[in-house]
């Protein structure tokens, strides 16, 4: 199918990536998280058989380490943009030249989304009634985006890190005459109830983010039982 899957990353530096985190994580064990988050997301990626997997990175000084985490399996592309919507449409119009069919754009903060979902994020861009497709995330943003043509303006005057985002943007594409489709909803992990909120799901429905049940394992007794009293 080829349609171009794409994860939306940063450098792992302390007090560059979840900052929200903070506490209950000191700045290290954030950036070592959201590199467990990202470990994760590339293993979910590279069981999706029909994507052309890539990572978005900034900043464009990072391309070093992300070139290495990506060991030749997943291809290269910075961000491009001063802001989220700028960044997105940058990234989504030149795959889309580039000759794939489609692109979905993912974000790195949800490594216990269902495979599911991804699967049918490729099932929903293969059907020629869908022109955008959608992951609502919890927080009212999304956690998915995917198009199968360029559409800059979905990505203009929106209200960036709101709860009113993907409310914003389904009118961008509402007015441009889009055929849009919505996923099954998930969240983000964001805050420090997120990330029990994790902790907990990773114990009970068994998602295979090795990585992060791992860092949890480790770092995240205390956390536990500091909210359960």
């Amino acid at each position: 199918m080829n349609v171009a899957l794409v994860i939306m990353v940063k450098h792992p530096a302390p007090r560059r990536v979840k900052t929200r985190l903070c506490p209950p994580l000191t700045p290290g064990q954030a950036a070592e998280l959201y590199r467990c988050f990202l470990l994760d997301k590339m293993a979910q990626v590279r069981r999706v058989p029909a994507a052309a997997p890539y990572l978005a990175f900034t900043p464009a000084e990072a391309e070093g380490f992300f070139d290495t985490l990506a060991a030749g399996k997943f291809a290269l592309v910075p961000q491009e943009g001063k802001d989220l919507g700028e960044r997105l449409s940058h990234l989504s119009t030149r795959l889309l030249l580039a000759g794939h069919p489609g692109v979905i754009v993912i974000d790195s903060d949800t490594p216990s989304l269902p495979d599911e979902y991804l699967a049918q994020a490729f099932e929903r861009m293969a059907d020629d009634g869908t022109d955008a497709l959608f992951g609502p995330a919890e927080d009212g943003g999304y956690y998915l985006v995917g198009l199968r043509r360029p559409a800059p303006g979905l990505f203009q005057g929106i209200t960036w890190s709101t709860p009113v985002v993907l409310e914003q943007t389904l009118g961008r594409a509402a007015a441009a005459g889009l055929r849009v489709s919505l996923l099954p909803p998930w969240y983000d992990v964001d805050t420090g109830a997120d990330l029990e909120r994790l902790r907990r799901d990773l114990v009970m429905n068994g998602a295979p983010a090795g990585h992060t049940r791992a860092f949890l394992q480790r770092s995240m007794a205390g956390f536990a039982k500091g909210n359960a009293s």
